[in-house]
């Protein structure tokens, strides 16, 4: 299925890259663009109680706990009402500029903010999310180690949506002639192929990567990506399989550096990890990154 709706998520402090990206990889299909602006607060910190113990050897005496508990109240929830209506405002703001942008660029567009705390930025992302084919991870929300996680969370843990992660400095296109396929015969690679299946159909060239497999009757079979190149093969795709030694590194490494001897476009892979996990899936995705070559990233789960 061809992406018809796009989600961009971005920072209300972030630069205009990310959204410019999604912009032009919707032009480049025809599909409509929805951004999504969040501006998560820091969680506040407890103003300390007044009637806090005295310092020993004497001091001002305890005031009751229920005074001290209703004097701070007040003032915390006054704070975070402020804190609340800078972050409206500075996210009005950065809608404007985006509307300006978007106008300039691309007709097809709406834009939605989300003024929410922490633990809210993942429902926030995931509403929206299940409404549209893929969810683009720019550079700037990828270095946001506050936000980056929490979108990577609401967009490929909760939706089964995929997600396309664009690195600094990566090429990033939705029509790629050169794709490698990272293979395992795991659930989460199929459902990456499935999610791409459109990208390998037309792609020039996808190549079928597999690391140390193993010939068995169960897993990856007598034949070693044979079952997927027949299924890759049969959607239109031309498909060639190659098995990679691992010489002792990770297959991440071993994919990455294939990817860049082969000139790939784009990597197509399963995104791995559970709940407990998520944080780890995120820290996983950026040390691919780093070091690793400039390219686009397509994970689904």
């Amino acid at each position: 299925m061809a992406f018809k709706k796009i989600l961009s998520v971005t920072g209300a402090d972030h630069s205009d890259q990310d959204v410019a990206i999604a912009a032009r990889l919707c032009a480049e299909v025809g599909a409509y663009l929805s951004v999504l602006i969040i501006s998560p607060p820091p969680l506040l910190m407890s103003p300390p109680l007044i009637g806090s113990p005295p310092p020993l050897g004497g001091g001002i005496p305890e005031w009751p706990r229920h005074r001290a508990h209703h004097i701070a109240a007040p003032e915390k929830r006054y704070r975070q009402i402020e804190r609340f209506s800078q972050d409206t405002a500075s996210l009005e703001k950065r809608s404007r500029e985006i509307h300006k942008l978007l106008r300039a660029t691309w007709r097809c567009y709406d834009v939605d903010i989300a003024n929410c705390d922490q633990a809210s930025v993942g429902d926030a992302v995931r509403q929206r999310a299940l409404c549209n084919d893929l969810t683009i991870v720019g550079p700037a929300l990828l270095n946001d180690i506050n936000l980056g996680p929490l979108v990577i969370n609401g967009s490929l843990f909760d939706t089964g949506k995929p997600v396309l992660v664009v690195p600094e400095g990566a090429e990033a296109t939705l029509s790629p002639r050169r794709v490698l396929v990272g293979w395992d015969s795991r659930v989460e690679a199929s459902r990456s192929v499935r999610e791409a299946l459109h990208l390998l159909a037309g792609a020039e060239e996808v190549r079928v990567a597999l690391v140390d497999p193993e010939a068995t009757c169960i897993g990856n079979g007598a034949k070693p990506g044979a079952d997927i190149a027949a299924y890759l093969t049969r959607h239109g795709a031309r498909v060639s399989i190659e098995l990679l030694a691992s010489a002792g590194k990770s297959a991440a490494t071993v994919l990455a550096q294939h990817a860049i001897d082969t000139s790939a476009d784009m990597i197509v892979m399963g995104a791995y990890g559970n709940r407990r996990l998520r944080e780890r899936l995120f820290g996983g995705v950026t040390r691919w990154i780093v070091g690793k070559p400039a390219l686009p990233l397509f994970l689904a789960r």
